[in-house]
């Protein structure tokens, strides 16, 4: 049961603090649609996905007017389309055609987004997988909605080096094919280590294959929440800081909770989870960067920046765990720059640099998200900031991701203007040296010993 109380401040919290359900996201299995015909298995995407998601906004409009609570996002997620067009697909084109096929779907039933143009690829690539991952810059170039994700790692299998070498190869040619819009088609491509099969938050988001047919995950977002909680405890000592944390993270899940509950009952479909994530917007007020900095930093980027992060991320999940018995996804906090107006001050004033990202990766829930760097950036470089972001989440057993934007054309002290969710970012610098001949090595960097726990 939930009492007036707790009605009365949810409200505020949506009034007062920003807060909203960020998305909900349909995951649909396409395993079906599999077929040696790549007409067939395009037709078999398009009625799959149009029927069952064809309620979807709706739905999310209905509840929204029933609770008052802002759905920012709905959107949906498919089977890894490596996976699906593995039998149909003999070239990039007919690849790029599936993306197509997505792109059309996504606007018949009105999502903004829609994920799973994507490959898991940790311990070798099939030659469907390789004609998928070099078909990404057509497809994300040629599409509006469709969002890519290539997992080159995990704890279990190691980091496909061969995979980390070609993506970065990759992400240069989406810029290149996206240079007259800001290099945007990189703002639609993440590179993951232990990439979750549960992720309703794009662009990472695809269906895993032990999902059901389908199923309805919310992903609920507080920053300003959790900001505006800890003004109230200013200068209080540790434990008071974490208590309030925790009960405000219990409360932001309980919101998800409903509305995911709601949803899946009115549209016939499991509920799978309820991802909570600190995800931030350009919003002012609606940053994780002043919520560090509430904790105490004169800016985030500041010695302990890392602590003040790793206490945030912690006590989010075990706040949200309380709450609902199925949290999952990446449930925590993002750090994406171009997306957090207090992250972009912090790069402007030369606090926040490339590095002290790195080392926050090693404690939040995702990983080097939404940087812009100069569009000279070799391959190779974007690669080795891949590897060193794949071997963090191999080593300690951890979902991270790079979305690095290459920004082609531009250099340091020039930003990348994206407008809406995305935001702007600054150019950030990148250590000028090479790792050229270490990613050229090839192969695979094995897994570390505790993978063979079982």
């Amino acid at each position: 049961m939930i009492s007036t109380y707790e009605v009365i401040e949810t409200n505020k919290m949506i009034d007062e603090a920003r807060l909203d359900v960020r998305t909900i996201t349909m995951g649909i299995s396409l395993l079906d649609c599999i077929d040696s015909d790549i007409n067939i298995v395009n037709e078999k995407i398009y009625n799959k996905i149009t029927t069952c998601a064809k309620d979807l906004v709706k739905t999310g409009e209905e509840i929204e007017a029933k609770y008052g609570v802002p759905i920012v996002n709905k959107r949906i997620s498919v089977t890894p389309v490596a996976l699906v067009g593995g039998a149909a697909c003999r070239n990039e084109e007919d690849f790029v055609s599936i993306a197509k096929t997505l792109d059309k779907a996504a606007k018949a039933v009105g999502v903004n987004f829609i994920g799973g143009y994507s490959a898991l690829v940790s311990k070798g690539m099939t030659p469907a997988e390789e004609l998928l991952i070099r078909s990404i810059p057509v497809a994300l170039s040629s599409t509006e909605r469709v969002c890519s994700s290539v997992n080159v790692g995990s704890t279990k299998t190691g980091i496909n080096m061969d995979a980390v070498k070609l993506m970065g190869e990759i992400i240069k040619e989406c810029a290149y094919l996206t240079r007259d819009e800001e290099s945007v088609a990189c703002s639609k491509l993440v590179v993951f280590c232990n990439a979750p099969d549960d992720n309703p938050f794009m662009a990472g988001a695809f269906h895993g294959v032990t999902e059901a047919d389908a199923i309805i995950n919310v992903g609920v977002s507080g920053p300003g929440v959790v900001k505006r909680a800890l003004e109230k405890v200013r200068g209080e000592n540790f434990e008071v800081l974490c208590e309030t944390i925790k009960r405000t993270a219990f409360k932001v899940t309980r919101v998800g909770q409903l509305v995911a509950q709601e949803a899946s009952e009115r549209l016939g479909i499991p509920f799978g989870i309820v991802d909570l994530s600190l995800a931030p917007t350009p919003a002012i007020g609606d940053s994780v960067a002043e919520i560090l900095e509430e904790i105490g930093l004169e800016s985030v980027g500041a010695p302990g920046t890392t602590a003040a992060l790793a206490l945030l991320n912690d006590q989010v999940k075990k706040g949200g765990v309380m709450a609902s018995s199925y949290v999952g996804g990446l449930s925590g906090a993002f750090i994406p720059v171009s997306e957090d107006q207090g992250m972009i001050d912090a790069v402007n004033r030369n606090a926040l640099t490339l590095e002290k990202l790195e080392a926050m990766t090693c404690v939040c829930s995702v990983g080097l998200d939404m940087i812009a760097v100069p569009g000279s950036t070799t391959a190779a470089t974007l690669s080795g900031i891949i590897a060193d972001e794949a071997a963090i989440g191999m080593i300690n057993q951890k979902t991270t991701a790079v979305r690095l934007i290459p920004a082609y054309g531009k250099s340091i002290g020039d930003s990348v203007q994206y407008g809406g969710l995305f935001g702007y970012a600054p150019v950030m610098p990148v250590n000028p040296y090479a790792c050229d001949d270490f990613i050229n090595r090839g192969g695979r960097i094995p897994a570390p010993i505790h993978s063979f726990k079982n």
